[in-house]
């Protein structure tokens, strides 16, 4: 075949050189909250995860907007007919990120699975020794109880075998807390005694590597160049971090950011007419609730809980958060498209009957208690303070003086995991579609840390045996049962599920949302 002249390479260069450099443009998101750190398995929260996305990757992934599995470091996985054996073939020529402070001398291997899981499991594990934390979303799933071992097949297989069957566990593959950390620069640092600058300086295998950050301000990442999943079109992916919805709207709408953190519904008409912006939406996996601290009186009380949720008058609220009318109430622990959803459950506003439950469990008169208000904007909480008002209102007239706190985001998930709190607002975002992927992690007992948390051993037992039969009829009986139970112990007051608005300038390109609202710029860039 014959070369192209000269004069046609010249015009081609032309023509490519803007493309090229538009696509090495820095790619900018104005991200909510600060993340908590940056060691994928010891946090749970979107902040944590979205960040993780970006530098870790899991043995699989979510094909987005969808919950399919894809392939990520594992290029295939067998699962056993009894659901107990997961077997992974790893990726071959998969390269860990080169930084100043860890240059890798492999590429991924078995070893580096083992070393990630062999963390959420095993207490006595070295790196555990030197710096010993609690991973949030591991704990919840009793992962430590559910896993048997894991085994080394050779440097691209691992199995992991489970005590009992579990047709959802595949999916955990596919998490943010499940991004596969390197072996050796665990050694590394084991070796130096700084075994905790894991959380600091993150070391992955994802499409962008850690360069810097200022908490409550700016993360700066670069593109990842011996990515295995190829070159990155965006060299620079820059997180704003800006607290503030209205001051990330107007970042998008002055090109500051590319893309932003999901919008409240007062903010989408801002942004309706810009013609430069778009805005994408998907009816997400979510809710938001208030739960209930379980040992501290008086929410230790089943009665009081009712009396606290048939008090409240949700129609007003969701008038006052939700004014386009996208989103929905929540009634049970997942929305209504989750299979096993249990249709005959009913949200209830009764202030007579509150009053009455209270007097049954022993305060006529009321009582006073702490509310804590969400100190980030949600898409199902959008305004953690004006919703805490409202309820202060509806509590207020059934004897209940309600004291509204706050704390900065960490601040708020520290305390509350050791149970400082009575009623604190939370929410979740599901991935799977499946409802285990609410119920385990949230509701399960491995998730009540020093009984702060719910734990029903019947509602329990309903989980247990659904994550274990492939009956599918069996297994959505069984979730519709287990939401009896939770609906009458009230260990939540559901509050909403939402509609999820994200804008995203015109001139991003490749740009897809997932259906728990994250955000992932793997192969987006601006043109």
């Amino acid at each position: 075949m014959k070369s192209p002249c000269p004069a046609l390479l010249a015009v081609l260069a032309l023509l490519g050189a803007p493309a090229v450099q538009a696509q090495g443009k820095p790619l900018i998101y104005c991200a909510d909250a600060s993340p908590e750190g940056f060691d994928p398995g010891m946090w749970d929260s979107s902040s944590t995860n979205t960040v993780g996305t970006q530098i870790f990757n899991g043995l699989l992934g979510f094909r987005r907007p969808t919950t399919e599995l894809v392939p990520k470091l594992a290029t295939s996985w067998e699962i056993s007919p009894d659901a107990k054996s997961f077997t992974f073939h790893l990726r071959a020529g998969v390269k860990f990120q080169t930084t100043p402070w860890f240059k890798p001398t492999r590429d991924f291997n078995a070893d580096d699975v083992l070393f990630t899981f062999q963390r959420f499991i095993d207490p006595n594990l070295p790196f555990n020794k030197a710096f010993a934390v609690n991973f949030v979303y591991p704990q919840n799933l009793g992962l430590a109880k559910l896993i048997e071992g894991i085994d080394r097949i050779d440097d691209r297989t691992i199995r992991f075998r489970l005590r009992q069957p579990n047709v959802t566990f595949v999916a955990n593959f596919a998490f943010a807390w499940a991004g596969i950390q390197s072996a050796e620069y665990a050694a590394q640092l084991l070796k130096d005694g700084k075994a905790s600058q894991i959380n600091v300086q993150p070391v992955g295998t994802g499409p962008f590597q850690f360069k810097s950050y200022a908490k409550d301000d700016v993360l700066r990442m670069t593109a990842h160049p011996g990515y295995w999943g190829g070159a990155q079109p965006t060299k620079a992916l820059v997180f704003s971090i800006s607290r503030e919805p209205n001051v990330r709207v107007q970042k998008v709408a002055l090109g500051e950011c590319q893309v932003a953190a999901p919008l409240r519904d007062v903010d989408i008409s801002t942004l309706t007419g810009n013609p430069n912006v778009s805005i994408e939406k998907i009816q997400a996996l979510n809710i938001s609730y208030l739960s209930f601290n379980l040992k501290k009186p008086p929410t230790n009380k089943r009665e009081v809980r009712e009396a606290l949720d048939i008090a409240i008058d949700r129609n007003a609220i969701f008038k006052a958060l939700f004014p386009r009318g996208d989103a929905m109430q929540a009634v049970s622990a997942f929305p209504p498209s989750v299979p096993g959803y249990n249709k005959s459950l009913k949200n209830e506003f009764d202030p007579a009957r509150a009053k009455a439950l209270l007097a049954k469990a022993g305060f006529p008169n009321g009582f006073e208690i702490d509310l804590w208000a969400l100190p980030v904007a949600r898409p199902t909480n959008p305004n953690g303070q004006l919703m805490a008002q409202l309820i202060q209102q509806d509590w207020a007239r059934i004897g209940v003086k309600a004291n509204i706190k706050t704390y900065e985001w960490g601040e708020y998930l520290k305390r509350a995991n050791n149970g400082e709190h009575n009623v604190y607002m939370s929410g979740w975002s599901g991935e799977t579609g499946d409802a285990d992927d609410f119920l385990t992690p949230n509701l399960s007992c491995a998730t009540s840390k020093g009984g702060i948390k719910f734990c029903n051993a019947e509602f329990d037992k309903l989980i247990d045996e659904a994550r274990a039969t492939t009956d599918v009829k069996k297994r959505l009986a069984m979730y519709e049962k287990a939401q009896e139970i939770f609906k009458r112990e009230r260990p939540w007051i559901t509050m909403a599920h939402s509609t999820v608005y994200i804008p995203v300038r015109k001139d991003v390109v490749g740009f897809k949302m997932a259906p728990n609202g994250s955000v992932d710029f793997e192969g987006v860039y601006r043109k």
